[in-house]
């Protein structure tokens, strides 16, 4: 619980660059640098990144959690890129991360339980469960 309210678990959906990119820089970047998904966090949230691939260009399936950390405050703020306007907010990350395939731990996640549960990826943000973030956290952050 933080200030009364049960900490949520968020999963953003990028691509492994992207995700270490935001490691390097300490921020969180949902949904082509839209605003709505960073607004439904709030500090304390977990966030882990999922990348379908290494890069947005690639045609090749990574499918592995890439990075995991805690959202660190409510501020959001908007950056100047040129052509390009992304929303972000800062993200302390677990260093060590590993990437972790989601072969190994799909039976195990009620996110991948439906048929059709990559679907619900496409959003580019999901609530995780309670039961799901365990696993998560467990798994990205084993072996140390």
């Amino acid at each position: 619980m933080m200030n009364g309210r049960p900490v949520a678990a968020w999963l953003g959906v990028v691509s492994r660059d992207h995700a270490r990119r935001g490691v390097a820089l300490g921020i969180a970047q949902i949904g082509h640098g839209k605003k709505a998904g960073l607004a439904r966090m709030r500090a304390g949230d977990g966030l882990v990144y999922y990348s379908p691939r290494e890069t947005q260009a690639d045609t090749a399936s990574l499918r592995a959690f890439t990075a995991i950390g805690r959202i660190a405050d409510d501020e959001l703020w908007q950056v100047d890129e040129g052509e390009f306007s992304p929303w972000r907010r800062r993200v302390h990350y677990d260093a060590g991360t590993v990437d972790v395939p989601i072969n190994g731990l799909q039976s195990d996640l009620e996110l991948t339980r439906g048929a059709n549960w990559g679907y619900s990826l496409r959003r580019g943000l999901v609530e995780l469960s309670d039961h799901d973030a365990a696993i998560l956290v467990d798994a990205l952050t084993a072996g140390r």
